[in-house]
C-alpha cells in the first residue's frame, strides 16, 4: 500500500485484505456484504483512492457494473505488469481472472494514447457449461 503512495488506515487495510482474499474480482456490493465493519461510503472511498494510486484494477464486467481486483505491480507509477484476460460467465454472472492469459498487445493508429486496456471474454464458465 505504501509503495503506491497510500497511507495505511484501518479501513483501507480491511478493504485491501478483502480484495487480496477474494478468489475473483469483486463488485462494491460484494465488498460491502463481505466487510460488515465499514459502511458502503467508506469502502467506496478506499476503492476510489486505490484506483487513483493504481492499487486496484477496475473492470467493466459486461454485466451489472464494475469490479475491483488488487493490482500486483510494484508501485503506483510503474506500468502495470499484471494485466490479464478476464472471463464473464453469462449464466452465473461471475467474473474470473485468467492470470495465465496476458492481454494481447493493442496497436493503435498514430495520435491515439492508450491509458488502459480492459479485456473481457464472455460465455459460460466450466461449471455452467457442464450443466448444459
Amino acid at each position: 500500500m505504501t509503495a503506491h503512495g497510500i497511507k495505511p488506515t484501518a479501513n483501507r487495510i480491511v478493504v485491501a485484505r478483502a480484495l487480496a482474499a477474494a478468489e475473483r474480482p469483486m463488485s462494491l456490493t460484494e465488498l460491502e456484504h463481505k466487510i460488515l465493519s465499514i459502511d458502503k461510503s467508506g469502502v467506496f472511498r478506499a476503492l476510489t483512492l486505490f484506483r487513483k494510486h493504481r492499487l486496484v484494477h477496475v473492470l467493466e464486467d459486461g454485466g451489472d457494473g464494475v469490479r475491483y481486483e488488487l493490482c500486483h505491480s510494484r508501485d503506483g507509477h510503474a506500468e502495470d505488469d499484471d494485466q490479464h484476460v478476464h472471463f464473464y460467465c453469462e449464466r452465473c454472472h461471475r467474473t474470473f481472472c485468467l492470470t495465465d492469459r496476458p492481454i494481447p498487445t493493442v496497436s493503435l493508429p498514430a495520435g491515439y494514447l492508450l491509458h488502459d486496456v480492459n479485456y473481457m471474454a464472455k460465455g459460460l464458465c466450466p461449471e455452467c457449461s457442464s450443466a448444459c
